[in-house]
């Protein structure tokens, strides 16, 4: 990052002078959320504005895919989370001029997105175009208290002279284009999937619109979704000069403009408060009065409560989730302080993607952005539920409990792909499976054991026995059904148990036989669900009766299950020595990156998916990550051969492999290479590191930054329910500090070069675990600090990205190298505008997407 214009501060992100190069990033980047409701950077003013964003999770329209070869069974809705209407809309005009960005004469200029309180404050001193000095300063918070609030303020004060002042305050529809303001790099090319295109007729039917003297307010419908919003807003001015207060409102706008003839040092202050209310079902109306309800709520309690009730939300969430590292031994350095505070932004984006999803999913972009359409995948369970379930349990559950209520539709789904039990979505807002794509979508069953795998963690890290025997049970048991049934067995001696047509994490390959990773995730899904069911039949007998009846149960079939796991199909090449992703990958030429220009990645925007399918070569860790989630069941000499194979030949295209890498990395050895990979995962969206950061941030990398600095570097694990640590601190650092929570006792961790030490910061329970094989019990008044002789073998360099060739496959044949040639279409950018053309599409439909997440 450019630390002239964002200086290094460890508990905020900070911008001191305005570009509108990046304006697009830091929009994404100066968003603030609470996981319910998020709105991007734009500046208040309204303009310029690479895409004016206000998102609330869920909310979606739906819209008929239409697939140029239909077939039984293909996704038939897709879903796209919609741009609410926008209350972040406090234009200024001081003199009947008006303040816009890129064309004002700014002496100053700062803004500062605070970690330790959620609030965006920004501080301007403006020379008007008649030469008066006004100074503006402007807050926006988010509530995590008040899940359906939002606060903002403006403070303007002219320095020198006297000047009217005229401050408009709007709730704006924007969704549907209508406002003169809409900017063209708004419109996006079907040719990215990460992206969402864009609708070209009305979305939002208008229900109601007013504004009177005491408060203003929108509501519409989604014309096909039929989920309806309404959003309303208050004002309180603060001022002792004279002033007047117009109202107006229709369909898209309502609009409060308030006009002050301002004095020279008497400042006005303006304080805004919006609401927004959500409903599938509920009507607009129902929704307005439950806007009123919250504004009326704080009426009476005032601003300043819920100013601090955000700062104490935050002080909890850091007094279980921060993580602090340390400098050489010369004393830290502005590398090492970046690095600080690009952790802190990490884990701060985190809260804001998940704090109040109360009983929603976490899209992949939060709500920061309309990126992959505002869908759910399984980021969530991988990445971002095992940070939760060791810091913020509470959300964790939260995020469990959507998935449970999804599992209606995930039987539907299932019954629809002839298979028992049920099948989860790849993609949805809804519940319903939204991927056109289902060689990449689809074909991802391995979303199933996802999903127990988050659920079995959150419940050995918390003790959560009620939600597994209320939920989590039948979690287990319908995805285990469908394992069941989707293998099947095959003898040549020996029976075995194996998985046809499945697409693992790796999207750059699919619709293979015996996934690896597919495999060992199911593997763990059925034993998982046979243990439980045990032990709710053991513990729990009579709540063991009503799951038997509600589930319609059979003995026999958890005695199915164990066989299948035991039976599972996990490939090995005895030759090479290492674990195919699949039955057949290690048949094709490998790709040989070293040879591949920087400007043809990611591949998927630059080759056909059957090109790339042809070739080794990975979007993410596909057996990396199998190794890294059910680590205990492979050798450290098996972990360091596949990461050896597999490293040379990943491209990165995704944001969710360099944190996997990085884990593995420093298991194995490979230092250099886990910190390389940590640094990439760290500044994914703070340095536009994918080229996309414009349509939200990475929420799920966000998550894996942690699960680098906990797994990673702090070599913590949880297998079996029994906590171990082995701890790989980089060579550069000389302490990392991290807590966790296991069954209600919060346990400080404090690495450094020659010991590791645990102390219980909250709780009473003691908490049992063991460093490198040798058991300890951490208790509220007996600390436990282990001396540690190494970090773990030390290997040094990178692998780089020439892939291992060479090797003898098993009938004998040598595996070489390649790469396809590119031809490149001929130039169809616009001569006057350098844009792509791309027509609207027809409504309500969309582009299919493409290879996701």
């Amino acid at each position: 990052m450019d630390h002239g214009r964002f200086p290094i501060d460890p508990w905020a992100l900070v911008e001191t002078s305005y570009s509108s190069e990046d304006m697009g990033v830091t929009e994404t980047l100066f968003a603030v959320a609470n996981g319910y409701l998020g709105m991007r950077g734009n500046p208040e003013e309204g303009r310029p504005s690479y895409a004016h964003g206000t998102f609330v999770n869920g909310f979606h329209e739906t819209w008929p895919i239409r697939h140029a070869e239909a077939a039984f069974g293909f996704a038939r809705t897709g879903q796209t989370i919609v741009n609410a209407p926008d209350t972040k809309v406090l234009k200024i005009y001081v003199d009947d001029e008006p303040l816009t960005f890129g064309t004002a004469d700014l002496e100053h200029y700062e803004r500062r997105l605070d970690f330790r309180d959620g609030v965006l404050r920004r501080r301007l001193l403006w020379r008007t175009p008649s030469g008066k000095r006004v100074r503006i300063d402007s807050t926006r918070m988010v509530s995590m208290t008040q899940r359906h609030l939002a606060v903002m303020t403006l403070e303007v004060e002219v320095l020198t002279g006297d000047a009217p002042i005229v401050i408009s305050s709007q709730i704006l529809n924007r969704q549907d284009g209508m406002d003169e303001y809409r900017m063209p790099q708004q419109l996006t090319t079907a040719l990215d999937p990460r992206k969402t295109a864009v609708f070209a007729e009305r979305v939002l039917e208008p229900r109601m619109s007013y504004a009177s003297d005491d408060r203003m307010l929108l509501g519409y419908q989604c014309a096909h979704s039929g989920m309806r919003l309404a959003v309303a807003a208050d004002h309180v001015l603060e001022t002792d000069d004279e002033h007047e207060i117009l109202h107006r409102a229709d369909d898209d706008q309502a609009k409060a403009v308030f006009r002050v003839d301002a004095r020279q040092g008497h400042p006005l202050r303006l304080t805004k408060t919006v609401s927004y209310h959500t409903s599938r079902g509920v009507p607009v109306r129902e929704l307005s009065d439950r806007c009123d309800r919250t504004l009326d709520r704080v009426k009476r309690h005032g601003v300043a409560q819920y100013v601090e009730d955000q700062r104490a939300w935050y002080a909890d969430f850091w007094a279980g989730a921060d993580v602090e590292i340390g400098g050489e031994t010369d004393g830290e350095t502005d590398e090492h302080r970046a690095v600080q505070q690009a952790i802190r932004f990490n884990l701060f984006s985190l809260a804001q993607a998940t704090g109040r999803i109360d009983g929603l999913g976490v899209p992949a972009k939060g709500v920061t952005g309309s990126g992959y359409e505002g869908h759910y995948f399984w980021d969530t369970e991988i990445y971002v539920v095992p940070f939760l379930s060791y810091t913020n349990p509470e959300i964790a559950r939260n995020a469990l409990h959507f998935r449970s209520l999804m599992l209606p539709a995930a039987r539907e789904r299932a019954r629809e792909m002839a298979q028992s039990g049920a099948m989860y979505p790849w993609r949805t807002i809804n519940g319903e499976e939204a991927s056109a794509y289902y060689a990449a979508g689809s074909a991802q069953v391995h979303i199933n054991a996802d999903i127990a795998y988050a659920l079995i963690k959150y419940v050995a890290a918390t003790g959560d026995e009620g939600f597994l025997v209320r939920e989590g049970i039948d979690i287990l048991v319908e995805t285990s059904r469908m394992w069941a049934d989707l293998g099947f067995w095959r003898s040549n001696g020996e029976p075995s148990f194996h998985i046809h047509g499945v697409t693992g994490p790796d999207e750059y390959t699919t619709v293979v036989n015996n996934n690896l990773f597919t495999n060992v995730m199911a593997r763990f899904n059925l034993e998982q669900a046979v243990a439980a069911l045990a032990w709710i039949r053991d513990q729990h007998p009579d709540d063991y009766v009503r799951v038997v009846s509600r589930l319609k149960l059979d003995p026999a079939e958890a005695e199915e299950w164990q066989r299948c796991a035991d039976g599972m199909t996990i490939p090995y090449d005895e030759g090479l020595g290492i674990h195919p992703q699949d039955d057949y990958f290690l048949d094709r030429e490998v790709w040989d990156l070293s040879q591949t220009p920087d400007e043809l990645f990611p591949l998927m925007l630059h080759f056909h998916p059957l090109v790339i399918y042809r070739f080794q070569v990975l979007k993410q860790a596909d057996v990396v990550l199998a190794l890294f989630l059910q680590g205990d069941r492979f050798t450290l000499e098996e972990k360091r051969a596949d990461f050896e194979y597999y490293d040379p030949i990943t491209t990165g295209d995704s944001t969710l492999s360099a944190v996997v890498q990085s884990v593995i990395a420093a298991e194995v050895g490979y230092h250099e290479a886990a910190l390389n990979y940590f640094h990439q995962a760290l500044y994914v969206d703070l340095v536009n590191l994918h080229g996309n950061t414009v349509d939200g941030l990475h929420v799920a990398s966000c998550g894996g930054v942690w699960s680098a600095l906990a797994f990673g570097f702090g070599g913590m694990r949880d297998y079996g329910g029994r906590l171990s640590f082995d701890p790989r601190l980089p060579v550069t650092w000389d302490r990392l500090t991290f807590r966790f929570c296991w069954r209600g006792t919060r346990v400080l961790v404090e690495l450094t070069t020659d010991r590791i030490r645990f102390s219980v910061v909250a709780g009473d329970d003691p908490v049992p675990l063991t460093v490198r094989g040798l058991e300890h019990v951490v208790a509220p008044d007996a600390p436990v600090e282990v001396e540690l002789v190494d970090q773990g073998e030390r290997i040094d360099g990178l692998l780089g990205d020439r892939p291992i060739v060479g090797g003898q496959r098993a009938d004998g044949s040598t595996i070489t190298a390649g790469v396809p040639e590119p031809i490149h279409p001929p130039d169809e950018t616009d001569a006057t505008t350098g844009e792509i053309p791309v027509p609207l599409l027809d409504a309500p439909s969309l582009a299919p997407q493409v290879p996701q997440s």
